[in-house]
């Protein structure tokens, strides 16, 4: 574990895993990084590195609550890419992180190099997701044992009930075995205040963002699992026509973790891309 200084002051801390050529990968959550663990052995044929973002992992918890907002972080990941000395390293994100990417990609676009985003978040371009768009991706799922309950528990979410959290967790992976419920227990975001500061007001504008990335002349790459619910194909297909000329890859049988169903799949698509 290597740290760096964020232009606050906080001291947050990287990961690196494997040798090559630098790929910058941006955990989703906010959540401790581990969770992305090598993306499948990816590091073996990128040398990753992972962040914690700032009160996850071993990163510090900042003194200004309000540097957890979206878009104060994307000066995080200009301030590690100076650290390394990058002039346009490739950008991974997942999840939730992917609006931070985005927004990392619109104001700086001269350095990024290729740009990939995994069952993306939308947040940041103002695409919403329905519930009946959620409803129909998890009918998909009608003959696994867990679905009885895991469904009782997505209409109470969707109907803003509240809800059963951990209930719907199977949704998020292709194959509810025992390596993803123990991946669902350690995925789990721990600092709250991150969580709930990320989304604060102000932390997107869709519309300055869709301008900016409607220029982009980076090469873009957006993954959907085929389940995936966080990150429905149709959302993230829409997402990938705000890019000039960006690909999009739909994994077959996976969840919101593609790397963990199919991962010589994920990492041939992956890798394809970034050469």
């Amino acid at each position: 574990m290597t740290a760096f200084r964020a232009p606050d002051g906080t001291r947050l801390a990287y990961r690196v895993h494997g040798d090559g050529d630098p790929l910058l990968c941006v955990p989703g959550g906010p959540a401790d990084s581990r969770y992305l663990g090598e993306l499948g052995g990816l590091s073996g044929h990128r040398r990753l590195i992972v962040p914690d973002l700032r009160g996850t992992g071993r990163s510090a918890v900042p003194e200004d609550a309000s540097s957890y907002r979206c878009d104060r972080l994307v000066d995080d990941i200009e301030a590690l890419r100076e650290h390394l000395g990058l002039p346009r390293p490739d950008l991974l994100a997942h999840s939730a992180a992917t609006n931070i990417a985005t927004q990392y990609a619109a104001r700086f676009p001269q350095h990024v190099g290729r740009l990939a985003l995994l069952t993306p978040s939308t947040r940041a371009v103002g695409i919403e997701i329905t519930g009946e768009e959620r409803r129909e991706l998890a009918a998909l799922r009608k003959g696994e044992p867990w679905y009885p309950a895991a469904s009782t528990a997505l209409e109470a979410i969707t109907r803003g009930e509240g809800g059963d959290w951990e209930a719907v967790a199977p949704f998020f992976y292709g194959r509810w075995d025992d390596a993803a419920r123990e991946h669902s227990a350690a995925s789990r975001p721990e600092n709250p205040e991150a969580v709930a500061g990320f989304g604060a007001e102000g932390a997107f504008d869709p519309d300055v963002t869709r301008a900016a990335i409607a220029g982009s002349g980076s090469p873009v790459l957006l993954l959907a699992g085929e389940f995936d619910l966080n990150s429905p194909p149709r959302s993230v297909a829409r997402f990938a026509a705000l890019f000039p000329g960006a690909a999009l890859v739909v994994q077959p049988g996976a969840g919101h973790y593609p790397w963990l169903d199919d991962a010589e799949r994920f990492t041939a698509a992956v890798e394809a891309f970034l050469t």
